[in-house]
């Protein structure tokens, strides 16, 4: 029974497999019977629709399909880049990685943030319950709201978002936010610096709005060019504590007063001397920040101030004659002047300038005129941010980097630091001379920059002049050896005085034996 039953299962297995062949042997001829005569089976399976196939369009994708998806993505990306004008309203950059290779203190604050760049970093988080306390003393002693200020920033939060570098991915709510809570943390220690943290309503003690050690690391991270808030926004915030949306120019005033300690010098001059040095110089009045000129940010205005309008001078060519006309930067070619020991053996004197303005230099019949110069721990950051600021704004020129790579042309050794220091030029309180070589021979180790475009340039090709001239080291050598002590001049006195006399005595000598008296 047992075989039996199997061989009537194999038999039924085997009529299954036979009509199943059959079946699928019927699909495609009834298929090709509805084809045209003229169309191929292949054709059949590749109808594209919107230029696509038609087994693609039902299908899962493919890795290619999802690689063009990625390419347009891109590409719409860089069509929002390409905008007119969008560019043109960039003001406050991210560095540059080749500025920043080994000197990432300089650049990124170490207690607060401002702006999107670091916002939200862990190690600066501490700071945002003392910004929402300033937003809460604002808001007591203007008796306001805080949706007055949030709306009225959000009016601007597109502008606002085109000054910085790259797209800022934050939300609406999250950056008009930061905006506020940001701007009226630098706006209350503006006020307090100026007015007295008091009488803004805190107390003697607090840890952050009174004058104590941490102000002088706040002030630094607040000027460094990643830690920017767009003036427009710090203007429009101060308009509406004092009931003024227009108010302009009084914040540029509150900031220099603030980052006063941050200046590089220190020269007082008397009124006659500033009326005396203005006049000379040709300027017709000096930095005004009420004036109507548009500020960027803070560190807009603290340079504008260091420069008082800035150098006016036009660069020339100099030195070499270069077969180019015109060329790039290079940067092996900054070297504008030699340093301070070989133009001292050229007979070229140092002297301190009388003014307050550090990049204002002089030469003049072989005397080199250097304002005085404070360097201080912060003055390295401070010089950082400014030479990355000319380095990347268009519509800004490079007083400031001509500058320090001159002062770095002039300093090759502690010995140089040193002469300057005794020359009443530098003043520093870093840990030795070596110690401020080493910073201004690292301060443009990776700027590109280009000697003819210098306002120092007509001033170098005048030292190297005088330096070429043979009698000038002749001489030099000669004040050096003889006259560079009292001793020394009596030596060489006494010696001038035995040469004539034993050269009058061998002349008589000689004179008597061919000329014997009669």
């Amino acid at each position: 029974m047992v075989a039996v039953f199997n061989k009537e299962l194999l038999s039924w297995y085997l009529i299954t497999l036979k009509l199943k062949e059959t079946v699928d042997a019927g699909i495609p001829t009834s298929s090709r019977s509805i084809q045209s005569p003229t169309q191929q089976p292949s054709d059949a399976l590749h109808i594209e629709i919107n230029g696509e196939p038609e087994s693609q369009k039902h299908g899962p994708k493919s890795p290619e399909s999802d690689w063009m998806i990625t390419v347009r993505e891109k590409l719409e990306l860089a069509k929002k880049d390409d905008v007119a004008g969008t560019w043109g309203k960039l003001c406050i950059y991210k560095v540059p990685q080749y500025l920043k290779d080994g000197e990432d203190k300089a650049y990124i604050p170490n207690i607060v943030s401002l702006g999107p760049y670091h916002h939200g970093k862990k190690r600066l988080r501490n700071m945002d319950r003392h910004k929402w306390r300033a937003f809460y003393q604002i808001l007591k002693r203007c008796d306001q709201g805080p949706k007055l200020f949030l709306d009225s920033i959000r009016e601007v939060e597109e502008r606002a978002r085109e000054c910085y570098e790259g797209q800022v991915t934050i939300s609406s709510n999250e950056f008009v936010e930061m905006m506020v809570l940001d701007g009226c943390f630098v706006l209350e220690l503006f006020r307090g610096a100026a007015e007295g943290f008091m009488k803004l309503g805190y107390s003697r003690s607090d840890p952050v709005f009174a004058m104590r050690g941490s102000m002088h690391s706040i002030q630094r991270d607040m000027i460094m060019l990643e830690n920017q808030i767009p003036m427009f926004i710090l203007d429009r915030l101060l308009g509406l504590q004092f009931g003024q949306p227009d108010q302009k120019g009084l914040v540029a005033k509150l900031a220099l007063q603030f980052f006063d300690p941050l200046m590089p010098t220190d020269e007082p001059l008397s009124k006659s001397d500033r009326n005396k040095m203005e006049s000379s110089l040709g300027y017709a009045s000096p930095f005004d920040p009420l004036s109507d000129q548009t500020y960027l940010h803070c560190l807009h205005v603290f340079r504008q101030s260091l420069l008082r309008r800035g150098p006016q001078m036009e660069p020339r060519r100099w030195i070499k004659r270069w077969s180019h006309s015109s060329r790039v930067a290079d940067k092996r070619r900054t070297q504008l002047i030699h340093c301070v020991t070989e133009l001292k053996e050229a007979g070229i004197k140092f002297k301190k300038r009388k003014t307050d303005r550090f990049w204002d230099i002089k030469f003049k019949n072989g005397v080199l005129k250097i304002p005085r110069l404070l360097i201080h721990d912060g003055t390295k950051s401070l010089f950082l941010n400014l030479i990355a600021f000319e380095q990347s704004h268009l519509d800004c020129g490079n007083e400031i980097t001509s500058y320090v790579i001159f002062m770095d042309n002039l300093i090759n050794s502690q010995e140089d630091v040193g002469y300057l220091h005794y020359c009443g030029i530098f003043e520093h309180w870093l840990g030795s001379d070596a110690d401020v070589a080493d910073l201004f021979n690292r301060l443009c180790q990776e700027v590109v920059f280009d000697i003819n475009d210098s306002y120092l340039s007509e001033l170098s090709e005048k030292v190297n002049r005088f330096y070429n001239h043979r009698w000038n080291a002749w001489r030099a050598s000669l004040m050096h050896n003889y006259f560079s002590n009292p001793w020394a001049i009596i030596s060489f006195i006494a010696a001038g005085i035995l040469l004539i006399l034993t050269t009058a005595q061998t002349f008589y000598g000689v004179y008597g034996y061919y000329k014997p008296p009669s």
